[in-house]
């Protein structure tokens, strides 16, 4: 399968369909072509780690250009800018998007089609499938999706099922985390597979398979994300995008309708064929192999001075002490407005028998956050004798934490956030640390890629 790569990062989805870069195997699925862009930096960190990884060379005719061949081709431009007969033909398009406003307005006159489409992204990768109709759209997205906007909950991926739905395609999809299925993060996310008429899916729903049967089993992401057998009726609930024939997306964006209570309408997992969505709630079922956070932890005795928690940030005002633990206090607002304000604790250290917490881009740097991941090690001699991790604030902390004495704390390096993802080591060496710590917070899970490669 000849599959297209958008909004590629450093290369999280073609590692699922592919391997690691030095693998030659591409008898079941090749990045025929892929892009990368960051509009906030000049300097494109994301798309050389790519370029380095997989070994491109520049182009002679475009400096923006980087290929391996007729069929590896690897563009660093803003994808709005590329034209879509510029991308080869392919049997799927790929990409994880941001979560945006995906709203459309009708003109004034409502006679000139449509506007105010927002959540740019999302309408590049429509107007690449319109152009180019591959079997198979794999999108990945936050779970926040089947829930935006919270004035009208589930409106913003209403308007992305139209929108697939009048391309003619047929969608599944499911949200779950990754540690459901045995890897070693808790990284919740939304996957979905669109099919194109012609292809096994589109013809099975189209042509009367139930859908409960094709969430529950046949469907790619039944079979490649076991679940639980589905309660005992022989169809699903279901509703229609469209209040009325012939509604297009502005009609869907001013009139969609959240569900009881004001909650989304659409459920963990579900499937749209001809406008009509069938939804549930559903529970992953797996008993296979499983990793935890200390199964990617590396030797003591290789962690870098840089990632050990410094003594001094521990107990300090706005230290790690105080930023992981339960608040109840006083703030002030705007224009002198006071509010309590109250959060929980985070478990400090994080636990090692269990799969880490899901990765945020904020991972990298030393500067005491309460989203970082922590863990306690046990510091070789020479790292005690370099940090003093026996003085008197560390003993402090110690105690506070209660946790003994050959014991100290440290942040997770590059490798280990790598790992946590299902990247292969030192994947993203080549930037700064707080750069590999953002690659990752962006990335997905490869393995998860790799599973639903395996069901197509």
């Amino acid at each position: 399968m000849r599959v297209v790569e958008l909004f590629a990062g450093v290369g999280g989805f073609r590692i699922g369909f592919e391997g690691p870069p030095q693998s030659t195997d591409r008898n079941r699925f090749g990045v025929v072509w892929s892009n990368q862009w960051e509009p906030t930096t000049k300097k494109q960190h994301a798309a050389e780690v790519y370029v380095n990884r997989w070994s491109l060379d520049r182009s002679e005719d475009d400096p923006d250009a980087y290929s391996a061949g007729p069929d590896d081709i690897f563009v660093n431009k803003d994808i709005g800018t590329i034209d879509a007969s510029e991308i080869p033909d392919h049997d799927l398009l790929c990409g994880g998007f941001p979560c945006q406003d995906y709203s459309v307005a009708k003109t004034a006159s409502a006679a000139k089609g449509l506007e105010g489409k927002k959540g740019v992204l999302w309408w590049e990768i429509l107007r690449i499938l319109e152009a180019k109709m591959p079997d198979y759209a794999l999108l990945e997205n936050v779970d926040r999706l089947l829930k935006s906007p919270t004035s009208q909950r589930g409106r913003d991926f209403a308007v992305m099922l139209a929108s697939l739905d009048e391309l003619g395609y047929v969608v599944e999809w499911r949200d779950f985390a990754a540690s459901d299925y045995g890897f070693p993060q808790r990284r919740k996310r939304v996957y979905l597979l669109a099919h194109a008429p012609g292809t096994e899916g589109h013809t099975a729903l189209t042509g009367g398979a139930p859908p409960k049967e094709w969430l529950e089993r046949n469907g790619v992401l039944a079979r490649a994300f076991p679940i639980k057998p589905l309660e005992a009726f022989f169809g699903l609930p279901s509703f229609n995008l469209r209040s009325k024939l012939g509604d297009d997306l502005a009609d869907i964006t001013q009139g969609f309708k959240s569900g009881k209570g004001g909650l989304s309408r659409f459920e963990r997992a579900g499937v749209m064929m001809g406008g009509t969505v069938w939804t549930t709630r559903v529970t992953s079922e797996y008993d296979g192999p499983t990793q935890n956070l200390e199964d990617v932890l590396v030797k003591p005795g290789k962690i870098d001075d840089e990632f050990i928690i410094s003594p001094s940030d521990m107990l300090r005002d706005k230290g790690w002490v105080y930023l992981k633990g339960a608040k109840s206090e006083p703030r002030k607002g705007t224009d002198g407005f006071t509010y309590d304000y109250k959060e929980g604790p985070i478990t400090f250290p994080d636990a090692l028998d269990r799969p880490s917490r899901t990765m945020v881009t904020g991972e990298g740097g030393s500067t005491p956050s309460r989203f970082k991941h922590v863990v306690a090690f046990k510091p070789t001699k020479g790292q005690v004798t370099r940090l003093d991790l026996r003085n008197e604030e560390s003993m402090e902390a110690r105690e506070s934490l209660g946790m003994g004495v050959t014991k100290w704390l440290r942040r997770l390096t590059p490798v280990e956030l790598e790992r946590l993802n299902g990247f292969p080591d030192n994947h993203t060496e080549g930037v700064t640390d707080g750069k590999r710590a953002f690659f990752m917070g962006n990335a997905l899970v490869c393995g998860i890629v790799s599973r639903i490669s395996e069901a197509l």
